[in-house]
């Protein structure tokens, strides 16, 4: 069982080449299930729209997860009522539409879970992680409702991120960080058979800052001449992780970090 996870996809330039080139990735790793975190494909880079779930669903991705920019295209909120493939951080505060966990259908008659979570370090106000993680461990086992559980993990800071994929050790197939762009080179096995990797990168232009406008960026850095953050609309690369997961006990048996076109194309 291969599962392939995308981290965020940035504005145009990562949204195109997600339709470009998912398909044929899905064709020739083999891949059964696909999780993206959209939180920000909108062409603003910031949020995602309905037309956008659903271009990116109807390419092959299964699940999108997201992060602290869900709300910020405003339609989300009604239609993220009806769409649960479509998720947000579970721990989110106050009475929020939609859900951060889901169960779905993958190829070879597998359940496949998807478990959105966001940091509390840096980030938008949001419930205690780890209390909600240790809650939903207590409440959900590996190969009872579910066969393989993938944890997206939206957070600012590495040490948050790491402590998570440890708590999860052996009680998930993957842990994998988002929200800061760049692609970490630390994928492993953890003790347990959870596989880790702290961020899986962005889908976007790396010839950019964290997928936004370089001349832009550094002239806000300079307080100088600048106007609000916008996506640079270079080829993009898509980043992530390709896991080789054993369906006897839902744990991984790989892990490959997956580099594909643009300026940081890796052959694995």
């Amino acid at each position: 069982m291969n599962i392939l996870f995308l981290g965020d996809i940035v504005g145009n330039s990562g949204c195109d080449a997600v339709k470009k080139f998912l398909p044929y990735i899905i064709k020739t790793r083999k891949i059964s299930f696909v999780v993206a975190n959209g939180e920000n494909a909108a062409k603003e880079g910031v949020g995602i729209t309905e037309n956008i779930v659903d271009e990116l669903l109807s390419c092959g991705v299964d699940v999108i997860t997201t992060g602290n920019h869900v709300w910020d295209q405003k339609e989300i909120l009604d239609y993220i009522k009806k769409q649960n493939r479509l998720l947000r951080p579970s721990n989110l505060s106050g009475d929020v539409p939609g859900n951060g966990f889901g169960i779905y259908d993958s190829i070879g008659g597998f359940k496949v879970a998807v478990l959105n979570l966001m940091g509390n370090v840096f980030m938008k106000k949001s419930d205690d992680v780890f209390i909600k993680s240790k809650n939903f461990l207590d409440e959900n086992k590996l190969k009872d409702k579910y066969d393989f559980l993938i944890v997206d993990f939206h957070g600012e800071i590495t040490s948050e991120k790491m402590a998570i994929g440890h708590l999860f050790d052996g009680n998930a197939t993957f842990v994998v960080g988002t929200h800061t762009h760049v692609p970490t080179n630390d994928g492993r096995l953890l003790n347990n058979g959870t596989a880790y990797l702290t961020d899986a990168g962005m889908c976007g232009d790396y010839n950019s800052v964290i997928g936004m406008n370089t001349e832009n960026s550094i002239n806000r850095f300079f307080k100088r001449d600048s106007v609000k953050h916008f996506p640079a609309e270079g080829e993009a690369s898509l980043c992530g992780a390709v896991i080789e997961a054993n369906p006897k006990n839902g744990l991984a048996l790989n892990i490959t970090q997956f580099i594909f076109g643009g300026q940081l194309q890796r052959d694995n």
